[in-house]
């Protein structure tokens, strides 16, 4: 492949995708088409029910019904670019569109982490002072988290994209990845990246660790809460209230602190792209399982669902 630099007007990148097998593109293609259709039906399914049954009209259901909307728009922004690249010969993305790739895959991820952590204050408030829940969780506060959840998101993204925009690129322009992350492409550019890998991890750090850290917090001060419940069947309830939240915490924070807060020099095409594909494809399509199958509350809403589609 000839070397050429990198300009935002003339020149494309080469995604490799997850495999290059040549044999492995179709199953792959069958594979991930047939993921993503279940994440958009699973999480449609989720925003709908909770939308159709007003006693889901609560502020961890506004907050999962926003959670199930990003992450329709997380795969979205990666997924169907991928399935084409699949059963494409050139898997070509141009400068452009893999910034503009880039800055959407950050704005909807950062807003799935502080969604994620918005859901883990709820879970705090109901069960460490249910008395006062309706007003500190009052809709037009909700509303106002969900807000500065997407503005901090998407100041985020725009700032790594126009940090990335500064890069030169020459040599090679084959990304070996499947999406346009920040890793893979600064392992490309020939500029001197190092002052910007200091900027991204600390940026990251500080915009991922923040509602990290907030979840954390938040589940330290429900634990003491629930030690101090008498009954274990007390505690037992209390604590039934986070296990789906904790599950999803798990995967997508798992994920995503492996990929993302390590130095460059440790950067693992393999190892990154089966962690990465946990938390872009996995995860989401996991989220709607996981909710709904062992709470009563989503069980009765989509049973509604049903009911009225049939009807």
């Amino acid at each position: 492949m000839e070397n050429k630099n990198l300009s935002s007007t003339t020149s494309d990148f080469i995604l490799l995708g997850i495999s290059y097998n040549p044999h492995l593109q179709k199953p792959l293609f069958a594979i991930f088409l047939i993921m993503y259709l279940i994440t958009v039906l699973g999480n449609v399914l989720i925003i709908l029910a909770i939308h159709s049954d007003t006693r889901l009209h609560t502020p961890m259901y506004f907050f999962l019904s926003n959670l199930s909307f990003m992450d329709i728009c997380f795969t979205t922004v990666i997924v169907p670019k991928m399935l084409v690249n699949l059963l494409s010969e050139t898997k070509s993305i141009s400068y452009v569109g893999c910034l503009v790739q880039m800055y959407f895959f950050m704005a909807f991820a950062n807003s799935d982490s502080y969604l994620l952590a918005s859901m883990a204050i709820d879970r705090l408030v109901a069960i460490c002072n249910p008395f006062h829940y309706d007003v500190i969780m009052s809709p037009r506060r909700c509303l106002l988290m969900l807000l500065g959840s997407c503005t901090i998101s998407h100041l985020h993204s725009l700032f790594r994209v126009l940090l990335m925009s500064r890069l030169s690129f020459c040599g090679s322009h084959v990304i070996k990845h499947y999406f346009c992350d920040t890793q893979p492409v600064l392992k490309l550019s020939c500029s001197d990246t190092s002052s910007s890998q200091i900027v991204v991890l600390t940026e990251t750090l500080a915009v991922i660790s923040t509602p990290f850290l907030c979840i954390l917090f938040s589940y330290l001060r429900i634990i003491i809460a629930v030690l101090r419940i008498p009954s274990a069947a007390g505690k037992w309830k209390a604590f039934s209230t986070c296990g789906s939240h904790l599950t999803v915490v798990a995967l997508f924070y798992g994920s995503v602190i492996y990929v993302y807060f390590r130095p460059l020099s440790m950067y693992s095409v393999v190892k990154d792209r089966v962690a990465t594909v946990m938390y872009t494809v996995v995860t989401p399509m996991l989220n709607p399982f996981i909710y709904s199958l062992r709470n009563q509350d989503m069980k009765r809403g989509l049973r509604k669902l049903k009911d009225r589609i049939h009807s």
